[in-house]
């Protein structure tokens, strides 16, 4: 392992026995990151990005297993340890402290039958051996950083009287709590709006900058690699197919299935007649793919047509308001105005898109339809 890298992993290969046989979940991984350093790990679902950082928490499945290669980490004493090769109760010591992973789906991942303050605080109480008060005090820090509201209520609430956004957030506040030498990230945003979710990312590249953090970020968006990590490794099918700086896979991707995942981001500024795929550009056609746009003018016919008719939906004025009662000898009422005045219409073939905070009230004012 070379001087200054926090993570080497040499030709990893990971596989799962099912009824069918072997399954070749991943197959000859390289990969090196630095302390300090972001890697972005890009690919469809299946191609092996979350199973890779699985094995890196030793939280495999029951039925996989790796197969060859190794998992080189150097903690926080600088000796190197093979984590592949790591008991249970050596990687307790490691998870949450020295290593810590955001999951994908905050739902599964949090305790339902515990607070999320006490899921938070436990792991600080556990790893750090501080006194409960100062696991809160700390706990509550947390939650601020991560911008969740009402910090003292969010520390007594279970995860299902959370929203998917602040679940998330709950999350993030957990991983970063004992200031870990290595964050794998995995689809940390997914859940969260567009300013929060810039608000995180600042967060987490502020974390990383001030603790010296290694950070492996996994995500379907490029748009987001591209403000996190300083490299690229591309997985397609359980391999690495392009793998390099930022700049470099961003303006010149060399293999087809990066060069697809580029092109499958629709454009801000064009309307495509139809909507580009990975398989147009891994399949074996030799030509380059072209799409012709929609110009300006076949557009306004089109809404002109659309428009012509009786809408199939229409709303006016819509409300909804939530009313609860907290306490037993002398309830307070407290009013939620969740949808306020919502007017609008849709017309048959048209979509509507409804865009705002976590909170603002869109699955709220979608419910009242079903």
């Amino acid at each position: 392992m070379l001087d200054g890298q926090l993570l080497h992993i040499d030709r990893l290969n990971i596989s799962f026995s099912t009824e069918n046989g072997m399954v070749h979940a991943v197959q000859d991984l390289q990969l090196q990151l630095m302390k300090g350093e972001s890697i972005g790990i890009v690919g469809e679902s299946g191609s092996g990005k979350s199973i890779t950082s699985l094995a890196i928490m030793g939280l495999l499945p029951s039925n996989g297993k790796i197969t060859e290669g190794s998992i080189l980490y150097r903690n926080k004493q600088q000796q190197i340890q093979q984590l592949a090769s790591l008991k249970e109760q050596q990687f307790q010591h490691l998870r949450g402290n020295e290593i810590s992973m955001i999951f994908q789906e905050p739902m599964t991942s949090l305790n339902p039958v515990h607070t999320c303050g006490m899921q938070v605080a436990e792991v600080m109480m556990w790893h750090e051996k501080i006194s409960f008060d100062a696991a809160r005090k700390r706990t509550l820090q947390l939650f601020d950083q991560v911008m969740l509201p009402r910090v003292e209520e969010i520390f007594k609430s279970y995860p299902h009287q959370l929203s998917g956004g602040q679940k998330q957030r709950v999350m993030i506040a957990m991983a970063i709590a004992c200031k870990p030498q290595l964050l794998i990230a995995d689809e940390p945003t997914t859940a969260l709006d567009v300013t929060v979710q810039k608000t995180i990312l600042e967060l987490l590249k502020s974390l990383q900058k001030e603790y010296q953090m290694g950070m492996i970020f996994i995500t379907h968006d490029l748009g987001v690699v591209a403000q996190v990590a300083q490299k690229i490794l591309v997985m397609y099918k359980g391999k690495t197919v392009e793998q390099g700086n930022v700049k470099d896979i961003f303006n010149a991707p060399q293999h087809p299935y990066t060069q697809g995942l580029i092109a499958c981001k629709p454009p801000m500024h064009e309307r495509p007649s139809r909507l580009l795929t990975v398989a147009d550009f891994t399949s074996d056609q030799q030509a380059k793919v072209q799409v012709e746009n929609i110009s300006h003018q076949q557009r306004a016919q089109a809404h002109q047509q659309l428009y012509a008719g009786k809408p199939l939906l229409s709303v006016q004025d819509l409300s909804t308001v939530f009313v609860s009662k907290k306490g037993l000898i002398k309830p307070v009422t407290t009013t939620v105005h969740a949808v306020d005045h919502v007017s609008f219409d849709v017309f048959k073939g048209e979509t509507l898109g409804l865009v705002g905070e976590s909170g603002c009230g869109k699955s709220t004012l979608g419910v009242r339809f079903l």
